[in-house]
């Protein structure tokens, strides 16, 4: 899941534990194998991708659950950037978690992401947190009738 990343610089930015192709990949509208490069720099993520060469800020990713959990750091962090949305996570982060909860493989897989969800639902919005729990639903009771 995590992809090879290339650090550029000696400092590792705190947020830079969250950097997935996936992430990535769904932020900027693309495939996760058009992207072809992931540079991790001390401020920002350099990505090179098919036609396209962006920079990402480490702040724009959502926290993922296979590495450590977030920390009221990281939210200080996410909060300073996200002063444009009214201090709540972009609309991407509950695409990205309704993907993630529709392509789980288990139950137990689909819980770690349901409590990692529900430890940062207050960066989100009412209604994004409202259709993720359909979608957790719905998702949950097709894993468990079928």
């Amino acid at each position: 899941m995590i992809s090879t990343l290339l650090p550029e610089s000696r400092a590792i930015h705190p947020l830079a534990r969250f950097v997935t192709k996936e992430a990535i990949a769904l932020l900027l509208n693309l495939k996760p194998e058009e992207i072809y490069r992931i540079h991790c720099w001390r401020y920002v993520i350099h990505v090179v991708g098919k036609g396209v060469s962006r920079f990402v800020s480490y702040a724009d990713l959502p926290p993922i659950v296979d590495v450590e959990p977030p920390h009221p750091r990281d939210f200080l962090l996410w909060h300073k950037r996200w002063q444009r949305h009214k201090f709540k996570a972009p609309t991407f982060w509950v695409q990205f978690y309704a993907q993630k909860f529709q392509t789980v493989p288990n139950l137990h897989e689909m819980y770690r992401w349901g409590k990692l969800v529900g430890a940062i639902k207050s960066a989100l919005s009412a209604a994004g947190i409202q259709w993720l729990r359909m979608v957790y639903r719905r998702e949950k009771y097709a894993m468990e009738h079928f």
